[in-house]
Protein backbone atom coordinates (compact mmCIF):
# COMPACT_ATOMS: atom_id res chain seq x y z
CA UNK A 1 0.00 0.00 0.00
CA UNK A 2 1.61 3.26 -0.48
CA UNK A 3 1.82 5.71 2.19
CA UNK A 4 -0.04 8.81 2.12
CA UNK A 5 2.12 12.42 2.48
CA UNK A 6 1.48 12.52 6.61
CA UNK A 7 1.95 8.66 7.06
CA UNK A 8 5.69 9.71 5.80
CA UNK A 9 6.30 12.69 7.63
CA UNK A 10 5.11 10.29 11.38
CA UNK A 11 7.33 7.33 10.09
CA UNK A 12 10.31 9.61 9.25
CA UNK A 13 9.71 11.36 12.37
CA UNK A 14 10.11 8.01 14.46
CA UNK A 15 12.44 6.79 12.45
CA UNK A 16 15.35 9.17 12.81
CA UNK A 17 15.02 8.81 16.59
CA UNK A 18 16.75 5.95 18.69
CA UNK A 19 15.05 2.89 18.23
CA UNK A 20 15.24 1.39 21.69
CA UNK A 21 11.89 1.48 23.20
CA UNK A 22 12.73 3.05 26.24
CA UNK A 23 14.71 6.14 24.67
CA UNK A 24 11.41 6.57 22.94
CA UNK A 25 9.62 6.33 25.27
CA UNK A 26 11.54 8.99 27.55
CA UNK A 27 11.46 11.09 24.55
CA UNK A 28 7.37 11.17 24.42
CA UNK A 29 7.50 11.85 28.42
CA UNK A 30 9.66 14.49 28.03
CA UNK A 31 8.17 16.19 25.41
CA UNK A 32 4.53 15.54 26.90
CA UNK A 33 2.66 18.83 26.46
CA UNK A 34 2.34 20.75 30.06
CA UNK A 35 4.88 17.83 31.55
CA UNK A 36 6.79 20.91 33.04
CA UNK A 37 3.42 23.14 34.37
CA UNK A 38 4.24 25.11 37.76
CA UNK A 39 1.84 26.07 40.55
CA UNK A 40 2.35 27.99 43.71
CA UNK A 41 0.92 25.84 46.74
CA UNK A 42 -0.38 26.34 49.69
CA UNK A 43 3.17 26.57 51.53
CA UNK A 44 4.20 29.32 49.11
CA UNK A 45 6.64 26.93 47.36
CA UNK A 46 6.27 26.46 43.67
CA UNK A 47 7.05 23.15 41.88
CA UNK A 48 6.12 21.02 38.76
CA UNK A 49 2.72 19.77 38.61
CA UNK A 50 2.38 15.79 39.49
CA UNK A 51 -0.36 14.61 37.07
CA UNK A 52 -1.69 11.16 38.17
CA UNK A 53 -5.05 11.99 37.14
CA UNK A 54 -4.98 10.04 33.48
CA UNK A 55 -7.33 8.25 33.61
CA UNK A 56 -10.15 10.90 33.69
CA UNK A 57 -8.10 12.59 30.25
CA UNK A 58 -4.66 12.24 29.38
CA UNK A 59 -2.31 14.91 28.35
CA UNK A 60 -1.44 15.73 24.75
CA UNK A 61 1.64 13.91 23.68
CA UNK A 62 4.36 16.04 21.91
CA UNK A 63 4.28 13.97 18.78
CA UNK A 64 0.30 15.25 18.21
CA UNK A 65 0.83 19.35 18.62
CA UNK A 66 4.02 18.10 15.90
CA UNK A 67 2.23 16.58 13.56
CA UNK A 68 -1.11 19.05 14.08
CA UNK A 69 1.11 21.83 13.65
CA UNK A 70 2.15 20.62 9.91
CA UNK A 71 -1.36 19.39 8.84
CA UNK A 72 -3.38 22.00 10.38
CA UNK A 73 -2.05 24.52 7.27
CA UNK A 74 -3.47 22.06 4.68
CA UNK A 75 -6.95 21.24 6.49
CA UNK A 76 -9.87 20.89 4.55
CA UNK A 77 -13.67 19.05 4.62
CA UNK A 78 -13.30 15.85 3.24
CA UNK A 79 -14.99 13.92 0.86
CA UNK A 80 -14.32 15.80 -2.38
CA UNK A 81 -11.47 15.62 -4.51
CA UNK A 82 -12.42 19.33 -6.05
CA UNK A 83 -9.09 21.03 -4.48
CA UNK A 84 -5.96 20.01 -3.36
CA UNK A 85 -6.41 20.33 0.23
CA UNK A 86 -9.53 18.31 0.45
CA UNK A 87 -7.44 15.61 -1.69
CA UNK A 88 -5.02 15.64 1.39
CA UNK A 89 -7.61 15.84 4.12
CA UNK A 90 -9.98 13.09 2.67
CA UNK A 91 -6.36 10.70 2.18
CA UNK A 92 -5.55 11.47 5.92
CA UNK A 93 -8.72 10.60 7.82
CA UNK A 94 -9.19 7.28 5.32
CA UNK A 95 -6.30 6.74 6.83
CA UNK A 96 -7.27 7.78 10.14
CA UNK A 97 -9.42 4.89 9.93
CA UNK A 98 -7.15 2.47 8.94
CA UNK A 99 -4.85 3.80 11.80
CA UNK A 100 -7.68 1.98 14.24
CA UNK A 101 -7.98 -1.11 12.92
CA UNK A 102 -4.13 -1.68 12.79
CA UNK A 103 -3.50 -0.57 16.11
CA UNK A 104 -5.85 -3.48 17.36
CA UNK A 105 -5.07 -6.03 14.60
CA UNK A 106 -8.51 -5.84 13.02
CA UNK A 107 -8.67 -7.95 9.63
CA UNK A 108 -10.22 -5.08 7.65
CA UNK A 109 -11.59 -7.73 5.74
CA UNK A 110 -13.87 -8.19 8.56
CA UNK A 111 -13.74 -5.20 10.32
CA UNK A 112 -14.28 -1.59 9.93
CA UNK A 113 -14.01 1.69 12.40
CA UNK A 114 -16.35 4.71 12.42
CA UNK A 115 -15.47 7.80 15.01
CA UNK A 116 -18.08 9.25 17.31
CA UNK A 117 -18.48 12.94 18.77
CA UNK A 118 -18.51 11.67 22.32
CA UNK A 119 -15.88 9.43 23.16
CA UNK A 120 -16.98 5.85 24.53
CA UNK A 121 -20.01 6.67 26.07
CA UNK A 122 -20.98 7.83 22.33
CA UNK A 123 -19.74 4.44 21.16
CA UNK A 124 -21.43 2.64 23.78
CA UNK A 125 -24.90 4.35 22.77
CA UNK A 126 -24.26 3.78 19.08
CA UNK A 127 -23.66 -0.28 19.25
CA UNK A 128 -26.42 -0.54 22.42
CA UNK A 129 -28.89 0.97 19.84
CA UNK A 130 -27.84 -0.89 16.70
CA UNK A 131 -27.84 -4.08 18.17
CA UNK A 132 -31.58 -3.73 19.60
CA UNK A 133 -32.26 -3.01 16.03
CA UNK A 134 -30.39 -5.75 14.40
CA UNK A 135 -31.18 -8.17 16.84
CA UNK A 136 -34.64 -7.43 18.63
CA UNK A 137 -35.72 -10.88 19.94
CA UNK A 138 -32.09 -10.67 22.14
CA UNK A 139 -32.92 -8.54 24.64
CA UNK A 140 -30.48 -8.91 27.39
CA UNK A 141 -27.13 -7.59 27.93
CA UNK A 142 -24.51 -8.97 30.60
CA UNK A 143 -21.64 -6.99 32.11
CA UNK A 144 -19.94 -6.68 34.96
CA UNK A 145 -20.35 -4.48 38.61
CA UNK A 146 -16.80 -2.94 37.95
CA UNK A 147 -18.41 -0.97 34.85
CA UNK A 148 -18.06 2.91 34.35
CA UNK A 149 -21.20 3.83 33.55
CA UNK A 150 -20.97 4.91 30.03
CA UNK A 151 -20.76 0.87 29.55
CA UNK A 152 -23.81 0.33 31.83
CA UNK A 153 -26.94 3.00 31.08
CA UNK A 154 -26.73 2.75 27.34
CA UNK A 155 -27.90 -1.24 27.90
CA UNK A 156 -30.28 0.12 30.88
CA UNK A 157 -32.18 2.22 28.56
CA UNK A 158 -31.87 -0.09 25.05
CA UNK A 159 -32.37 -3.74 26.65
CA UNK A 160 -34.96 -5.26 28.58
CA UNK A 161 -32.57 -6.54 30.96
CA UNK A 162 -28.73 -6.26 32.44
CA UNK A 163 -27.33 -8.86 34.42
CA UNK A 164 -23.82 -7.29 36.19
CA UNK A 165 -22.23 -10.19 36.71
CA UNK A 166 -19.37 -9.72 40.13
CA UNK A 167 -15.76 -9.48 40.26
CA UNK A 168 -14.10 -12.12 42.56
CA UNK A 169 -13.48 -11.26 46.12
CA UNK A 170 -11.15 -13.39 48.57
CA UNK A 171 -9.18 -12.00 51.82
CA UNK A 172 -6.53 -10.95 49.22
CA UNK A 173 -9.64 -8.28 47.70
CA UNK A 174 -11.41 -7.94 45.16
CA UNK A 175 -10.05 -8.94 41.26
CA UNK A 176 -11.52 -9.18 37.50
CA UNK A 177 -14.30 -10.87 36.46
CA UNK A 178 -15.94 -13.71 37.96
CA UNK A 179 -15.67 -16.10 34.67
CA UNK A 180 -17.89 -18.83 36.47
CA UNK A 181 -20.69 -16.26 37.32
CA UNK A 182 -20.39 -15.71 33.90
CA UNK A 183 -21.07 -18.84 32.07
CA UNK A 184 -24.15 -19.88 34.59
CA UNK A 185 -25.52 -16.31 33.39
CA UNK A 186 -25.10 -17.31 29.57
CA UNK A 187 -26.52 -20.36 30.41
CA UNK A 188 -29.85 -18.90 32.43
CA UNK A 189 -30.63 -16.09 29.65
CA UNK A 190 -29.20 -18.46 26.46
CA UNK A 191 -30.18 -17.20 22.81
CA UNK A 192 -31.51 -13.97 25.02
CA UNK A 193 -28.42 -12.68 25.52
CA UNK A 194 -27.77 -9.85 22.61
CA UNK A 195 -23.84 -10.01 23.95
CA UNK A 196 -21.65 -9.34 26.85
CA UNK A 197 -19.90 -5.78 27.58
CA UNK A 198 -16.91 -5.85 29.57
CA UNK A 199 -14.47 -3.19 30.57
CA UNK A 200 -10.71 -4.39 29.21
CA UNK A 201 -9.22 -2.50 32.21
CA UNK A 202 -11.08 -1.27 35.05
CA UNK A 203 -11.24 2.47 35.40
CA UNK A 204 -11.21 2.33 39.65
CA UNK A 205 -8.60 -0.34 40.24
CA UNK A 206 -6.55 -1.20 36.76
CA UNK A 207 -7.42 -4.75 37.19
CA UNK A 208 -7.20 -6.11 33.97
CA UNK A 209 -9.95 -8.05 32.71
CA UNK A 210 -9.53 -11.54 30.55
CA UNK A 211 -11.24 -10.06 27.82
CA UNK A 212 -10.44 -13.23 25.44
CA UNK A 213 -11.11 -15.71 27.92
CA UNK A 214 -14.16 -13.60 28.48
CA UNK A 215 -14.69 -13.64 24.03
CA UNK A 216 -14.58 -17.57 23.70
CA UNK A 217 -16.73 -18.19 26.45
CA UNK A 218 -19.59 -15.67 25.07
CA UNK A 219 -18.87 -17.07 21.58
CA UNK A 220 -18.88 -20.78 22.62
CA UNK A 221 -23.07 -19.95 23.82
CA UNK A 222 -23.74 -18.34 20.69
CA UNK A 223 -23.30 -14.10 21.60
CA UNK A 224 -21.36 -11.53 21.20
CA UNK A 225 -18.53 -9.50 23.19
CA UNK A 226 -18.24 -5.62 23.32
CA UNK A 227 -15.35 -4.92 24.95
CA UNK A 228 -15.06 -0.92 26.50
CA UNK A 229 -11.36 -0.13 25.95
CA UNK A 230 -11.65 3.16 27.02
CA UNK A 231 -8.63 2.36 29.85
CA UNK A 232 -7.10 -0.03 28.54
CA UNK A 233 -6.15 1.11 24.73
CA UNK A 234 -3.40 3.53 26.40
CA UNK A 235 -1.91 0.70 28.24
CA UNK A 236 -2.21 -3.13 27.30
CA UNK A 237 -2.07 -4.58 23.48
CA UNK A 238 -5.30 -5.32 22.02
CA UNK A 239 -5.53 -8.06 19.53
CA UNK A 240 -9.00 -8.70 18.17
CA UNK A 241 -8.62 -11.01 15.18
CA UNK A 242 -6.31 -13.57 14.32
CA UNK A 243 -6.24 -15.36 16.92
CA UNK A 244 -5.23 -19.04 16.83
CA UNK A 245 -8.51 -20.19 17.94
CA UNK A 246 -11.13 -17.79 16.53
CA UNK A 247 -13.43 -17.81 18.83
CA UNK A 248 -10.73 -15.37 21.11
CA UNK A 249 -11.50 -12.86 18.25
CA UNK A 250 -13.44 -9.75 19.83
CA UNK A 251 -16.76 -8.42 17.54
CA UNK A 252 -16.74 -4.88 18.76
CA UNK A 253 -14.05 -2.54 20.47
CA UNK A 254 -14.78 0.91 21.66
CA UNK A 255 -12.27 3.76 22.70
CA UNK A 256 -11.79 7.28 23.08
CA UNK A 257 -9.01 9.58 22.16
CA UNK A 258 -8.88 11.86 25.09
CA UNK A 259 -7.70 8.51 27.04
CA UNK A 260 -5.23 7.85 24.30
CA UNK A 261 -2.76 10.81 24.80
CA UNK A 262 -4.96 13.19 22.02
CA UNK A 263 -7.36 15.28 24.07
CA UNK A 264 -10.09 16.40 21.61
CA UNK A 265 -9.99 13.57 19.86
CA UNK A 266 -13.34 11.50 18.86
CA UNK A 267 -14.25 8.21 20.25
CA UNK A 268 -13.50 5.19 18.09
CA UNK A 269 -15.62 1.94 16.97
CA UNK A 270 -14.10 -0.95 15.95
CA UNK A 271 -16.91 -3.73 14.88
CA UNK A 272 -17.31 -6.45 12.38
CA UNK A 273 -18.81 -4.76 9.41
CA UNK A 274 -21.89 -7.49 9.27
CA UNK A 275 -23.08 -6.33 12.52
CA UNK A 276 -23.96 -2.39 11.31
CA UNK A 277 -25.18 -3.92 7.59
CA UNK A 278 -28.70 -4.32 7.04
CA UNK A 279 -30.12 -1.86 10.13
CA UNK A 280 -30.61 2.01 8.92
CA UNK A 281 -28.23 4.26 10.32
CA UNK A 282 -28.86 5.68 13.90
CA UNK A 283 -27.72 9.51 12.81
CA UNK A 284 -29.31 10.91 9.09
CA UNK A 285 -27.72 13.93 7.89
CA UNK A 286 -25.05 15.05 5.53
CA UNK A 287 -22.72 12.44 3.81
CA UNK A 288 -24.57 9.26 5.04
CA UNK A 289 -27.13 9.10 1.70
CA UNK A 290 -26.44 8.31 -1.70
CA UNK A 291 -29.70 10.23 -2.38
CA UNK A 292 -31.91 12.10 -1.48
CA UNK A 293 -35.74 12.89 -3.08
CA UNK A 294 -38.53 15.10 -1.61
CA UNK A 295 -40.38 12.00 -0.18
CA UNK A 296 -37.23 9.50 0.64
CA UNK A 297 -33.71 9.00 0.94
CA UNK A 298 -31.69 6.40 0.29
CA UNK A 299 -28.79 5.65 3.03
CA UNK A 300 -25.27 4.50 1.59
CA UNK A 301 -24.19 1.29 2.38
CA UNK A 302 -20.89 2.03 2.34
CA UNK A 303 -18.80 1.84 5.44
CA UNK A 304 -17.86 4.02 7.66
CA UNK A 305 -19.57 7.01 5.50
CA UNK A 306 -23.17 5.70 6.98
CA UNK A 307 -22.29 5.62 10.41
CA UNK A 308 -20.38 9.43 9.96
CA UNK A 309 -23.53 11.58 9.49
CA UNK A 310 -22.16 15.10 8.80
CA UNK A 311 -19.00 16.60 9.40
CA UNK A 312 -16.49 14.89 11.43
CA UNK A 313 -14.13 15.81 13.84
CA UNK A 314 -11.39 15.35 11.00
CA UNK A 315 -8.35 17.03 12.87
CA UNK A 316 -8.94 14.64 15.95
CA UNK A 317 -9.27 11.48 14.55
CA UNK A 318 -5.58 12.44 12.60
CA UNK A 319 -4.45 13.29 15.90
CA UNK A 320 -5.42 9.92 17.64
CA UNK A 321 -4.30 8.42 14.52
CA UNK A 322 -0.67 9.99 15.07
CA UNK A 323 -1.32 8.61 18.92
CA UNK A 324 -1.69 5.27 17.74
CA UNK A 325 0.49 4.59 14.91
CA UNK A 326 3.48 6.50 17.19
CA UNK A 327 2.63 4.04 20.32
CA UNK A 328 2.20 1.08 17.72
CA UNK A 329 5.34 1.95 16.44
CA UNK A 330 7.03 1.53 19.84
CA UNK A 331 5.14 -1.46 20.76
CA UNK A 332 2.41 -1.89 23.16
CA UNK A 333 4.37 -4.69 24.41
CA UNK A 334 7.19 -2.66 25.42
CA UNK A 335 4.72 -0.02 27.01
CA UNK A 336 2.75 -2.62 28.21
CA UNK A 337 5.67 -3.88 30.27
CA UNK A 338 7.02 -0.66 31.54
CA UNK A 339 3.53 0.65 32.86
CA UNK A 340 2.63 -2.25 34.77
CA UNK A 341 6.25 -2.32 36.61
CA UNK A 342 5.36 1.35 36.98
CA UNK A 343 2.02 -0.05 38.97
CA UNK A 344 3.47 -2.98 40.46
CA UNK A 345 5.84 -0.40 41.86
CA UNK A 346 3.30 2.02 43.31
CA UNK A 347 1.04 -0.56 44.46
CA UNK A 348 3.50 -2.09 46.89
CA UNK A 349 5.03 1.42 48.08
CA UNK A 350 1.52 2.54 48.73
CA UNK A 351 0.31 -0.61 50.27
CA UNK A 352 3.04 -0.58 52.85
CA UNK A 353 2.32 3.60 54.23
CA UNK A 354 -0.19 2.39 57.26
CA UNK A 355 -3.24 3.37 57.29
CA UNK A 356 -3.73 3.59 54.09
CA UNK A 357 -5.96 1.37 51.93
CA UNK A 358 -5.06 0.46 48.24
CA UNK A 359 -8.54 -1.35 47.09
CA UNK A 360 -8.66 -4.09 45.03
CA UNK A 361 -6.38 -7.24 45.03
CA UNK A 362 -2.60 -6.02 45.58
CA UNK A 363 -1.26 -9.17 44.69
CA UNK A 364 -0.34 -7.84 40.88
CA UNK A 365 1.95 -11.50 39.92
CA UNK A 366 -1.94 -13.07 40.62
CA UNK A 367 -4.25 -10.58 39.86
CA UNK A 368 -2.63 -7.80 37.02
CA UNK A 369 -3.51 -4.17 37.09
CA UNK A 370 -2.64 -1.30 34.95
CA UNK A 371 -3.03 2.33 34.87
CA UNK A 372 -4.77 3.15 37.80
CA UNK A 373 -4.80 2.72 41.71
CA UNK A 374 -7.34 3.94 43.95
CA UNK A 375 -7.03 4.41 47.91
CA UNK A 376 -8.53 6.11 51.27
CA UNK A 377 -6.50 7.66 54.32
CA UNK A 378 -8.30 5.60 57.01
CA UNK A 379 -10.84 8.62 59.10
CA UNK A 380 -10.16 10.87 56.05
CA UNK A 381 -12.14 11.73 53.97
CA UNK A 382 -11.40 11.22 50.30
CA UNK A 383 -12.33 14.95 49.10
CA UNK A 384 -9.85 16.61 51.91
CA UNK A 385 -7.37 13.95 50.38
CA UNK A 386 -7.18 14.82 47.42
CA UNK A 387 -7.05 18.90 48.38
CA UNK A 388 -4.08 18.35 50.68
CA UNK A 389 -2.49 16.48 47.79
CA UNK A 390 -2.68 19.63 44.97
CA UNK A 391 -2.77 22.84 47.23
CA UNK A 392 0.56 21.27 49.01
CA UNK A 393 1.92 18.77 47.14
CA UNK A 394 0.86 19.74 43.59
CA UNK A 395 -0.36 16.37 43.10
CA UNK A 396 -3.39 16.07 40.33
CA UNK A 397 -5.64 12.97 41.31
CA UNK A 398 -9.01 12.43 41.65
CA UNK A 399 -11.50 11.96 43.97
CA UNK A 400 -15.48 10.44 44.62
CA UNK A 401 -16.58 7.08 42.56
CA UNK A 402 -14.88 8.02 39.43
CA UNK A 403 -18.55 6.76 37.83
CA UNK A 404 -18.57 3.42 38.82
CA UNK A 405 -20.88 3.98 41.97
CA UNK A 406 -21.98 0.33 42.61
CA UNK A 407 -18.49 -0.93 42.22
CA UNK A 408 -17.27 1.85 44.79
CA UNK A 409 -19.58 1.42 47.10
CA UNK A 410 -18.98 -2.65 47.23
CA UNK A 411 -15.36 -2.32 47.51
CA UNK A 412 -15.66 -0.01 50.28
CA UNK A 413 -18.19 -1.79 52.23
CA UNK A 414 -16.03 -5.26 51.71
CA UNK A 415 -12.84 -2.49 53.08
CA UNK A 416 -15.18 -1.97 56.66
CA UNK A 417 -15.13 -6.11 57.06
CA UNK A 418 -15.96 -6.60 60.98
CA UNK A 419 -16.58 -2.61 62.05
CA UNK A 420 -19.98 -2.97 60.57
CA UNK A 421 -20.97 -5.11 63.13
CA UNK A 422 -19.45 -3.14 66.30
CA UNK A 423 -21.01 0.44 65.27
CA UNK A 424 -24.12 1.82 66.29
CA UNK A 425 -26.51 3.19 63.12
CA UNK A 426 -25.34 6.81 63.73
CA UNK A 427 -22.00 5.69 63.60
CA UNK A 428 -22.32 3.73 60.53
CA UNK A 429 -23.66 6.58 58.40
CA UNK A 430 -21.17 8.69 59.40
CA UNK A 431 -18.65 6.18 58.26
CA UNK A 432 -20.91 5.73 55.26
CA UNK A 433 -20.67 9.61 54.54
CA UNK A 434 -16.98 9.70 55.11
CA UNK A 435 -15.90 6.83 52.70
CA UNK A 436 -18.25 7.24 50.05
CA UNK A 437 -15.46 7.73 47.74
CA UNK A 438 -12.03 7.35 46.85
CA UNK A 439 -8.88 8.67 45.50
CA UNK A 440 -7.55 7.56 42.42
CA UNK A 441 -3.63 7.84 41.14
CA UNK A 442 -3.77 6.93 37.56
CA UNK A 443 -0.74 6.85 35.37
CA UNK A 444 0.21 7.37 31.72
CA UNK A 445 3.05 6.86 30.00
CA UNK A 446 5.13 10.43 30.99
CA UNK A 447 5.10 9.55 34.69
CA UNK A 448 7.78 7.43 36.25
CA UNK A 449 9.09 6.22 39.49
CA UNK A 450 9.98 9.81 40.49
CA UNK A 451 6.47 10.58 40.59
CA UNK A 452 5.71 7.20 42.36
CA UNK A 453 7.97 8.38 45.06
CA UNK A 454 6.58 12.01 45.50
CA UNK A 455 3.19 10.56 45.87
CA UNK A 456 4.88 8.06 48.51
CA UNK A 457 6.13 11.25 50.19
CA UNK A 458 2.76 13.27 50.17
CA UNK A 459 1.05 10.18 51.54
CA UNK A 460 2.74 9.43 54.38
CA UNK A 461 3.35 12.86 55.10
CA UNK A 462 -0.71 13.35 55.42
CA UNK A 463 -0.99 10.36 57.65
CA UNK A 464 1.60 11.98 60.08
CA UNK A 465 0.33 15.23 60.42
CA UNK A 466 -3.58 14.66 59.83
CA UNK A 467 -4.55 17.00 62.47
CA UNK A 468 -2.54 19.93 60.89
CA UNK A 469 -3.88 19.32 57.71
CA UNK A 470 -7.75 18.82 58.75
CA UNK A 471 -7.25 22.29 60.43
CA UNK A 472 -6.89 24.02 57.58
CA UNK A 473 -9.62 23.12 55.56
CA UNK A 474 -13.42 23.96 55.46
CA UNK A 475 -16.02 21.19 53.93
CA UNK A 476 -18.30 22.82 51.82
CA UNK A 477 -21.66 22.21 51.14
CA UNK A 478 -20.73 20.95 47.72
CA UNK A 479 -18.75 18.23 49.48
CA UNK A 480 -15.58 19.80 48.43
CA UNK A 481 -12.50 20.56 50.88
CA UNK A 482 -11.18 24.33 50.29
CA UNK A 483 -8.10 25.66 52.03
CA UNK A 484 -9.31 28.48 54.90
CA UNK A 485 -6.40 30.67 53.22
CA UNK A 486 -4.92 29.60 50.06
CA UNK A 487 -7.02 30.21 47.38
CA UNK A 488 -6.16 29.32 43.02
CA UNK A 489 -6.80 31.62 40.95
CA UNK A 490 -7.09 30.54 37.75
CA UNK A 491 -7.41 33.48 35.77
CA UNK A 492 -4.00 34.57 37.43
CA UNK A 493 -2.72 31.30 35.09
CA UNK A 494 -4.71 31.19 32.04
CA UNK A 495 -7.98 32.81 30.73
CA UNK A 496 -8.86 32.45 27.43
CA UNK A 497 -10.66 35.86 27.24
CA UNK A 498 -7.00 37.32 28.25
CA UNK A 499 -5.48 35.66 25.77
CA UNK A 500 -7.57 36.81 22.61
CA UNK A 501 -7.13 40.11 24.17
CA UNK A 502 -3.53 40.11 24.33
CA UNK A 503 -3.42 38.44 20.82
CA UNK A 504 -5.85 41.47 19.58
CA UNK A 505 -3.42 44.32 21.14
CA UNK A 506 -0.05 42.51 19.90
Amino acid sequence: MKKSPMMLKNSDMLENHPKEPHNLIEKLRISTTGIDVQFKLANGETSRRIYLDSTASTLQLGVVKDVMDKYLPYYANTHTNAHFNAKLSSQEFDWAHRMMLEFVDADPEIYGSFFVGSGTTGCINRIARALQCKRPSRDVVITTVMEHHSNDLPHRKHFNKVVHIPVTNSDKGFGAIDLKKLEEALIKYGDRVNYVSVTGVSNVTGIINPIYDIAELSHRHGTLILVDAAQMAAHVPIKVSGHNNPLRNLDMVAMSGHKIYAPSSPGVVVTRLDLFSGVEPDEVGGGMVDDVHIDRYVPTEKFPDREEAGTPNIAGAIALATVLYTLKKIGMENIDKEEKELVNYAVEKINAIEDIVVYGQTDTGNCQRTGAISINVRGMHHGLTAAILNDYFNISVRNACFCAHPYVREMITDDLGSQMDELSNEELEALAELHRGMVRASFGIYNNHDDVDLLVVALKDIVANREFYQQQYHQAPCDEFFHNSFKFESHTVFSTQTAVDKWMDS
